[in-house]
């Protein structure tokens, strides 16, 4: 699985592109562009790599990390993919609905060959949000930053929540490498030592 990231929107939002190297087959995660003109380089990498995009993931529902869903299941005719309890978010974006939108609970996987990441519901920053764990590697979207978490003060957040949220993330695998939804990547185990929030 190759993993590449491209900074957007005012917010400075992490959207990757992953793919499988064997077929090509790549998900979008988080395209939380303001414009389709930030779109420019995505399409170029897109079609340097031969990627066929077969889906658009959402980590949660906020603009800084959908923004850029429209003009992505347009460009590549895929599925726009959010949690269930995060779906109403993009309603207002023109993200069309039925075959076009993929609802994620708990534990579903998304799958394109040897790219697989499993769906972890950790809720929190939004009721939504999830984490999309693959083999070595997982994406926290705005769960877990370097050094830092999500916030629980907007409408939907919950500290109680995120808490939960974060005792499920600190027991997986130390060497996962954690690409967060915002900032550097990091792994779970320099986050265990390093991290303020995670023991409180």
């Amino acid at each position: 699985m190759h993993v590449q990231a491209f900074i957007v929107g005012v917010l400075a939002t992490n959207c990757y592109i992953v793919n499988c190297r064997e077929t090509g087959n790549a998900a979008i995660i988080d395209p939380g562009f303001d414009s389709p003109a930030e779109a420019t380089p995505i399409f170029r990498y897109v079609e340097e790599e031969k990627l066929k995009i077969k889906f658009v993931l959402n980590t949660h529902g906020h603009s800084d990390h959908v923004g850029g869903n429209e003009v992505l299941r347009k460009k590549y005719d895929a599925p726009v993919c959010i949690h269930v309890l995060d779906a109403h978010e993009i309603a207002g974006l023109n993200v069309k609905t039925s075959a076009q939108t993929v609802l994620l609970s708990d534990g579903d996987l998304v799958e394109f060959k040897d790219a697989k990441l499993r769906v972890i519901h950790t809720p929190g920053h939004t009721p939504g949000s999830i984490c999309l764990l693959g083999e070595k590697l997982i994406f926290t979207g705005d769960t877990l930053f370097a050094g830092g978490i999500g916030r629980t003060d907007f409408l939907g957040g919950s500290s109680r929540d995120m808490k939960f949220s974060l005792e499920k993330l600190v027991r997986l695998p130390e060497s996962l490498i954690v690409y967060p939804g915002h900032g550097p990547e990091t792994t779970i185990a320099e986050e265990k030592q390093d991290n303020p929030f995670l023991w409180g």
